[in-house]
């Protein structure tokens, strides 16, 4: 199953990697850096890391993780964040995913799950908004923030 699964991110993972460098520009029309800058270091990092993780696997023979119920409602989760990004918006749907994760990975502690689903999407969404300058989704009903 982990096999499985780092074979369908790494084709995902070039695939994202190929839209970066044919669809993105490295540079803006200024000089500065464009839009295809974050997202070509981010796909390299992807397939690189990805291989890395299919070839120890298939050298260490492990055909099948130990957790494969865990990765699997990762995935899930990581899909249902992917399938409400737009209809939520970028925050809310960090929010949601992070507090989903966190329930199902980090049993026992509400408390801190809790803070964590709202403090790290909070300081991502600053960091993009502020100072990136970057925009994410809004969703239907767009925050004031």
């Amino acid at each position: 199953m982990r096999a499985g699964f780092l074979v369908a991110i790494l084709l995902a993972a070039a695939g994202y990697t190929w839209l970066a460098f044919t669809d993105l520009s490295y540079l803006s029309s200024a000089g500065r850096l464009g839009p295809g800058f974050f997202p070509r270091i981010i796909g390299v990092c992807l397939v690189a890391l990805c291989a890395h993780s299919l070839y120890a696997d298939f050298r260490s023979r492990e055909a099948l993780s130990a957790h494969w119920r865990t990765t699997l409602v990762v995935a899930v989760f990581s899909a249902a964040f992917v399938a409400v990004l737009d209809l939520l918006g970028g925050l809310l749907s960090m929010v949601a995913f992070l507090g989903a994760a966190l329930a199902y990975l980090n049993r026992g502690r509400p408390l801190q799950n809790a803070a964590l689903a709202v403090i790290l999407p909070v300081c991502v969404y600053l960091l993009f908004k502020v100072w990136l300058n970057a925009a994410l989704p809004r969703g239907i009903l767009p925050l004031p923030l």
